[in-house]
């Protein structure tokens, strides 16, 4: 089933000389791995739910060789209300001057390709990916050439939020490009970081993105990922979290863009006393299908986590949301909840959504919960008894169902920024009201 799109990458000539002889092996035992196994089929677990005959059969170009002179509007790479440091990606390349790195205390970032002599560089790229329905993360191990290492010293507080863009803008023809992102957080530092996937139309390109993140004993990440694709691009992306001891995350997940999007979300909390608060949202209309995968490792004493999800389809798209937790022998004093609610605007829609609890210690408190259904009645009633159009109702109601992923952001001008980005990507029969006239947050 793979063949065309396997062929075709990795038959198009071997990857650049990495002047690394441990990166060498790294991507010829990805390569070989993936030859072996291929890309999932309709028989894995983990892809039932999204089907790549399609995609498999495409002939994408593997990188733009033109990407360095790519015209790509500011628009696309900046943020209202953030102002730091911010690192560009066009279709997969660095663009130094699409870039702005001010020196800022505490703070190290730099292209991977000047770092690979760095240890802890090379034991996070030479990371095997043994289960064949990583088959995407080996190809970005096996292909990838470009990327960024994000390091914050211990106990250093960036008081700036750190933005990275991966734009795709179209190309001589449809292209695949691979990215890697590493992050590390020293030992009671704190960062705030911001990871935007966007997107022109015009072009259909395959992006394929590995985070890796390290998150030190006391420290703590607040992460926002957006994802507006383009209209008909196929974005994989993979996020790994390891949570040391008295470590935390918050994180923020909007999956708005893109025709096909696979987004597997890893997260081990590994220390002691990890903490992790996930919200999250997607968006959909059209032919979109979107498929999000949650894997919660509790692996230490006294961990929590406390996730919530919502999910908005339209049209004949489909949201996939895949919700596991896992408790770890010996992980007691876990403290885990999971909450996934959807709603399905049109009769051809479909969402399937699976939280799932594997719990191998006893003394554990953990719930999930997951639902499907529809706009409350009553609540448009009332909307529309205060004189709004129905369209206007539905519109504010759904805003206000996928506004979970942002309540608690502090950045006034980028919150509104983000209520104007889902009231665009509601369904496309919903007349959007402009976000002044969105409920007030509680």
């Amino acid at each position: 089933m793979a063949a065309v799109l396997l062929d075709r990458l990795l038959d198009a000539g071997a990857a650049p000389a990495s002047q690394a002889a441990w990166l060498d092996d790294a991507r010829r035992e990805a390569r070989e791995a993936l030859v072996r196994d291929g890309l999932p089929g309709a028989r894995s677990e983990a892809w039932k739910y999204t089907s790549l005959r399609a995609l498999a059969q495409r002939a994408y170009a593997r990188g733009d060789a033109g990407a360095a002179g790519r015209a790509v509007e500011a628009s696309l790479v900046a943020l209202p209300g953030v102002d730091g440091p911010r690192v560009v990606f066009v279709n997969g390349r660095f663009r130094a001057d699409l870039s702005q790195l001010p020196a800022t205390s505490g703070l190290t970032i730099a292209p991977l390709v000047d770092v690979l002599d760095d240890t802890g560089v090379h034991a996070l790229l030479a990371r095997r990916f043994d289960d064949a329905s990583q088959a995407f993360a080996r190809l970005n191990t096996a292909l990838v050439d470009d990327g960024v290492l994000v390091r914050v010293a211990p106990d250093a507080q960036v008081d700036v939020p750190v933005h990275l863009v991966f734009a795709g803008v179209p190309a001589d023809g449809d292209v695949a490009w691979q990215s890697r992102v590493l992050v590390e957080l020293g030992e009671s530092a704190s960062l705030r970081l911001i990871e935007s996937h966007v997107g022109t139309d015009g072009q259909a390109h395959l992006g394929n993105h590995v985070a890796q993140v390290a998150v030190r004993r006391g420290a703590t990440l607040d992460l926002l990922q957006m994802q507006v694709a383009a209209e008909a691009g196929v974005l994989v992306r993979r996020s790994d979290v390891v949570l040391d001891e008295d470590a935390r995350l918050n994180l923020r997940t909007l999956e708005l863009g893109g025709q096909l999007v696979r987004h597997d979300l890893v997260v081990d909390l590994a220390g002691d006393r990890a903490q992790l608060e996930s919200r999250g949202v997607f968006a959909l209309h059209g032919r979109q299908h979107v498929d999000t995968h949650l894997d919660i490792r509790h692996l230490a004493r006294d961990t929590r986590s406390d996730m919530v999800w919502r999910g908005v389809a339209d049209a004949r798209s489909r949201g996939v949301f895949h919700g596991a937790i896992t408790v770890a022998p010996g992980a007691d004093g876990t403290d885990a909840s999971l909450a996934n609610k959807n709603l399905l605007l049109s009769d051809q829609a479909e969402i399937d959504t699976q939280p799932l609890l594997v719990i191998h210690a006893d003394e554990v408190k953990a719930a999930h919960g997951a639902t499907v259904g529809q706009l409350d009645e009553r609540a448009l009633f009332y909307l529309r008894s205060r004189g709004l159009p129905e369209s206007e109702a539905r519109a504010l109601l759904t805003l206000a169902f996928c506004r979970v992923a942002i309540d608690s952001l502090e950045n006034p001008a980028l919150r509104d920024h983000i209520d104007a980005v889902l009231l665009d990507h509601l369904p496309r029969d919903v007349a959007a009201p402009t976000a002044q006239d969105a409920p007030n947050r509680p």
